[in-house]
């Protein structure tokens, strides 16, 4: 069988690699090679850069209009391929095949966003600020940007990047995870057809001389990245070093807390599906339970129910969850389980030994479910990445809201309750960049920004939302003064700074 490679794209156009390294692509539910992607050389990565260098300079000068039409066409083909992108997804991630669906739909949801670029872009303007004198603001695409995605939503993270960035005016360079680029590709590619000019969007892959090679460029202006605490910490820090604009959303440890007033079926089912949903790879994810007084009396039907999971291939549509991404991760994930028992949590369900009939080589970890889980035990303090659920108790929501902001992540948190007096409490006590209240997983839509904070994040503005167009673009002010065509007062020096 012919093994598929990924390509380059540069300049609009896919590029066969040159270079001497390239990484294979599995297929988590069987181990099976499915692609080939390559590492990019220096010499690729420089002409990328250039690609991006040199469309800027008419990119940045096409009207709002023409660039969100774009936008619109990008939208109305992703959609029409929505289930060939899923299926790439499930085939490469694992995840099952609603949910690469679903990821699908939010990906359209960024896309929708940039299209309302004429809206979002505005300046502001006031007329005879001083007499005479107009003052407004221009907001001005920057140049080239850089955006860097993790493996967990190879459409999802690329679609809160370049689509905002390119509506704005910037040429981008996108360096997804090497993990699941097929999607990410075939995504791109529906973006190039949508009208987008070459060099204008540009993908290179590779590992950290990569990265590091695109943040130290001088062209390069901008830097977003969504993944791990310990890279986006340096990718931040050396974009920072290097006088670039940078955002980081980086790694979590979320907590949902369920108070004893909460609607128990929807409470328990929300629990689960947040907590292992995707076999529990998302930074958004629920892998903390804080069972608030009379709530802890739940613990053993969210065990049996917990239970009840089916785990299986994705594309087995009645899979709850999937396989992890790679034997790498289940590893890690199953010692961190392990540690969870030396440590002294009581493990209720146990899925390190998951076995799925006829899939006997696929990564996969079952439910597991920890109580008596203190917050000095390992499970608690690192992020699991894998479906592995922690369950604390409080004897109140003063206790449990204390539990969460001793945590240094601050990504999302959840509260299941049917008070309005403890919904505004939490939400307003909490210290967490986005709560939900009877929402499981809180990514607000796209017309939000996402709002990570504390550890979950560096940089002041998030992707989505309003705050996509302010870091994308930068402000130019501009002070503005006309005269009549045969006006002849000037003749008289003035000294000082005030307008009037």
């Amino acid at each position: 069988m012919t093994i598929k490679e990924i390509p380059l794209i540069i300049n609009g156009e896919k590029v066969r690699s040159k270079t001497d390294t390239w990484l294979d692509v599995l297929n988590p539910a069987t181990q099976e090679v499915v692609a080939r992607v390559p590492v990019a050389t220096r010499e690729e990565v420089a002409a990328a850069i250039t690609s991006a260098e040199q469309a800027f300079k008419s990119w940045s000068k096409v009207s709002l209009t023409n660039r969100m039409r774009i936008m619109f066409n990008f939208q109305h083909l992703v959609r029409e391929h929505s289930q060939e992108l899923a299926e790439l997804i499930t085939l490469e991630h694992g995840k099952t095949l609603p949910d690469a669906e679903g990821e699908v739909g939010r990906s359209l949801e960024a896309i929708e966003n940039a299209c309302s670029i004429t809206r979002l872009q505005l300046g502001e303007i006031a007329n005879n600020s001083a007499t005479g004198i107009d003052t407004y603001t221009l907001n001005k695409p920057l140049g080239v940007g850089v955006g860097i995605t993790a493996f967990n939503f190879p459409l999802m993270l690329p679609a809160f990047m370049f689509p905002p960035a390119i509506a704005c005016g910037n040429t981008f360079i996108l360096k997804p995870s090497e993990q699941a680029p097929s999607s990410t590709i075939r995504f791109v590619e529906l973006a190039l057809e949508a009208g987008i000019p070459p060099g204008v969007l540009n993908v290179i892959h590779g590992g950290p001389d990569v990265v590091n090679q695109l943040i130290e460029s001088d062209a390069v202006k901008a830097v977003s990245f969504i993944g791990s605490t310990a890279v986006g910490t340096h990718v931040y820090n050396l974009a920072c070093k290097h006088g670039k604009r940078a955002q980081a959303m980086m790694g979590a440890k979320n907590h949902m807390v369920i108070m004893p007033d909460a609607n128990k079926d929807r409470a328990i089912n929300d629990l689960l599906g947040s907590a292992f949903g995707a076999a529990g790879q998302r930074c958004m994810a629920n892998p903390v339970t804080i069972l608030v007084g009379e709530a802890r009396e739940w613990l053993p039907e969210i065990v049996a129910r917990a239970k009840l999971m089916k785990v299986g291939p994705g594309t087995q549509r009645d899979a709850d969850l999937g396989p992890v991404v790679s034997p790498q991760a289940k590893a890690r994930i199953l010692s961190l389980l392990d540690s969870g028992v030396a440590q002294g949590a009581e493990l209720l369900v146990d899925g390190r030994n998951c076995k799925v009939e006829g899939y006997p080589n696929g990564n996969f970890v079952g439910p597991t479910l920890f109580s008596k889980v203190t917050t000095d035990m390992d499970i608690y303090t690192q992020e699991i990445f894998g479906p592995a659920l922690c369950v604390l108790e409080a004897d109140t929501l003063d206790e449990a809201i204390d539990i969460i902001n001793a945590n240094p992540n601050g990504n999302g948190t959840s509260l299941f309750t049917s008070s309005g007096w403890a919904a505004r409490k939490f939400e307003n006590e909490v210290d967490v960049g986005q709560v939900g209240i009877n929402v499981p997983i809180p990514v607000p839509v796209a017309f939000f920004s996402f709002t990570g904070s504390r550890g979950s994040k560096l940089g002041d503005l998030g992707p989505n939302g309003k705050q996509v167009v302010s870091f994308w673009t930068y402000t130019k002010s501009v002070t503005a003064r006309w005269f009549e065509p045969d006006h002849q007062d000037g003749s008289t020096i003035h000294t000082t700074i005030s307008m009037k």
